[in-house]
């Protein structure tokens, strides 16, 4: 029986772990080892690395930190989540692990473009996924953004970085309206067909035309993870979201989460905090542990 069982094990199921193991809890990580942090090249953003860290490297110190207090980091997904009484039980290919709480860190997974050696474009930096941590990168290079309406608010942001935005249309029709772009000095390529690397670059291949760009920025939506949250009668927001209060815990007694799960606003550092403010109310409401 442990006392926490983290699902997810990124940044911030990482650093929740910490914590608990540091008040002396009984806590395991159970993750698939597919954190979306790990698909950052470098990020220059989050605190104390001012050469920047890659995602990888971060996701290593963070396991190598959790493992010193001889936490397990389970390599195994969760598939369900049962609450029985004051105990959770949860279920994975193989066994069932029982908890008095629960710290769900499991992120969201965004929809990739569709694009030949995508995990290498990723790696080299030429796809990016959020311009709030790398855009600074990204400051007077030629940039792009393939997706439909969504995507209007994401080429605006990149527009105090580069005066060479284009938006890559990608919906159905046409724009409802295109003042903001016009306003904003964003070029629109109305009828995108495919997307392909060329010589290091992303090249937007259209009927009739050809463009070479320094980066993409895919808004193309996302899936929130938060099925496991939702089986157990936890309130999901209208984008997805788990809603928690001040707290982290979900609208389900004993039941936290924290990261991307939890906010729009996807960075690490939110997430690190998040951790820090879940494990600290949950040492707090667990029957106390004396030595």
């Amino acid at each position: 029986m442990l006392d926490c069982l983290i699902v997810g094990g990124g940044p911030a199921g990482l650093t929740a772990a910490v914590y608990l193991a540091r008040y002396h809890r009984s806590v395991a990580v159970y993750t698939e080892g597919k954190s979306r942090a790990a698909l950052i090249p470098k990020s220059h953003n989050y605190p104390g690395f001012p050469g920047g860290i890659s995602g990888t490297e971060l996701l290593k110190l963070l396991v190598r930190q959790a493992k010193f207090y001889g936490l397990p980091v389970v390599q195994a997904r969760i598939t369900g989540l049962q609450r029985k009484g004051d105990v959770f039980q949860a279920s994975y290919e193989g066994g069932t692990v029982k908890a008095r709480t629960v710290l769900l860190a499991t992120g969201l997974v965004d929809v990739a473009p569709k694009l030949n050696d995508l995990q290498i474009a990723v790696e080299n930096g030429l796809i990016r996924y959020c311009p709030v941590c790398d855009a600074f990168e990204a400051t007077d290079r030629r940039i792009a953004v393939v997706g439909a309406e969504a995507a209007i608010s994401k080429a605006k942001f990149l527009r105090d970085y580069s005066k060479d935005v284009t938006l890559l249309w990608s919906g159905d029709g046409e724009p409802r309206t295109t003042k903001d772009l016009d306003k904003f000095g964003i070029r629109l390529v109305p009828r995108l067909a495919s997307l392909e690397i060329c010589e290091q670059r992303v090249c937007a291949v259209t009927a009739n035309n050809r463009e070479n760009f320094d980066i993409l920025y895919p808004a193309l939506g996302c899936k929130v993870e938060s099925d496991l949250g939702a089986s157990v009668g936890a309130t999901i927001t209208d984008v997805g979201c788990l809603k928690v209060d001040e707290h982290q815990c979900t609208t389900v007694y004993g039941l936290y989460a924290a990261g991307d799960v939890v906010s729009d606003l996807h960075q690490i550092a939110v997430a690190t905090g998040h951790a820090a403010i879940a494990a600290t109310h949950i040492h707090k409401v667990l029957a106390p542990n004396p030595r």
